[in-house]
């Protein structure tokens, strides 16, 4: 995010600039049919929207004007991807809405005012917007900036962007930022996974590839809408969930335990080595995962998986989808 004054009638007003990592397809929900929506989020919010080379897989957006146009904006944007969403889910039961996600680019040198003094303020952030919101932990190729995933409801998604826009400019950027720019993925190029495979990119786009490795897609929006329709992988043994709704208190927010059994023979697809798959599901997901340990004579292994409704399905999901790739075949080539 950067941000720059100008001089209006009346006094000061700021500009701010905020870039979001998009998925081609999100992208495409948000220009819309001949461009009509992105035109229309420019006309109602009075923000100026650019938005990167089409070439890449992933795009940035950027949203620039004064702070209220800016969350004009966002609530436009956020409530056609949750209306997509519903779109795409409508043949299928839906126990509620599934949460919009958002990830925004921002400078490294401004993340530790975004998550404050042993957590307290992303804690405080969740707490008071309802959103779930993660820092990476990693910069972004090439550049020196991070990830900040933002999900919830429209309306939270728009609270949360607005107190970190406050953050952000009482803690303006440190020293030089080097810009993330996604780089176009040629379909002829190798995919290399972490284990030194090798697999074409168009027949296996599950992957996306930063620096020299490929990591699991990071579009926590496709994988809310799978997660929330059903698992693929039907061998695991869903044990009974810990989760007791309480009366009056949105579901979404309530921390609950679900356990999994996996066959023994599968266990180590999920965890990868030096633990790389299992923390990049705990990281995607939001969830805690734990895997017990192995009991003799048993088949399966135990995996606790906590946080809320939301976290658990994406991390059953990609759970599944690490267990579905080793079943066809794909983890061992």
């Amino acid at each position: 995010m950067s941000l720059g004054g100008t001089q209006a009638e009346g006094g000061p007003s700021f500009t701010l600039s905020i870039r979001l990592l998009m998925h081609s397809k999100e992208v495409g929900s948000i220009i819309g049919k001949k461009g009509e929506f992105v035109k229309r989020v420019r006309e109602e919010s009075g923000a100026r929207i650019n938005i990167s080379d089409a070439n890449c897989p992933e795009r940035i957006v950027t949203v620039t004007g004064p702070m209220e146009s800016i969350f004009l904006a966002f609530a436009l944007i956020t409530h056609k991807l949750e209306e997509d969403m519903g779109s795409t889910l409508s043949g299928g039961v839906m126990m509620s809405r599934p949460p919009v996600t958002l990830r925004l680019v921002v400078p490294a040198s401004q993340c530790g005012s975004l998550i404050g003094k042993s957590g307290n303020k992303i804690q405080e952030l969740r707490e008071s917007t309802g959103a779930q919101v993660q820092v990476a932990g990693d910069l972004l190729p090439n550049s020196t900036e991070r990830a900040v995933t933002i999900s919830g409801t429209p309306d939270a998604i728009v609270q949360c962007v607005r107190q970190i826009c406050v953050l952000m400019m009482e803690s303006p950027p440190k020293g030089a930022t080097i810009p993330y720019r996604p780089k176009p993925v040629s379909s002829s190029a190798p995919v290399i996974f972490a284990g030194g495979q090798v697999r074409d990119h168009s027949t296996y786009n599950a992957y996306t590839i930063q620096g020299q490795y490929a990591i699991p897609n990071p579009d926590l929006t496709k994988l809310h809408q799978l997660a929330m329709q059903h698992t693929p992988f039907t061998p695991i043994n869903q044990a009974s969930s810990g989760y007791q709704a309480t009366p009056g208190v949105d579901a979404s927010a309530q921390m609950s335990t679900h356990e999994i059994s996996i066959p023994n023979n599968l266990i180590g697809c999920i965890i990868g080595k030096q633990g790389t798959k299992i923390n990049e599901i705990r990281q995607m997901s939001g969830a805690q995962i734990k895997i017990a340990s192995a009991i003799d004579g048993a088949t399966d292994r135990q995996v606790i998986i906590t946080g809320s409704p939301a976290n658990i399905s994406l991390a059953q999901y990609l759970i599944n989808a690490r267990l579905t790739t080793e079943v066809s075949g794909m983890g061992n080539m």
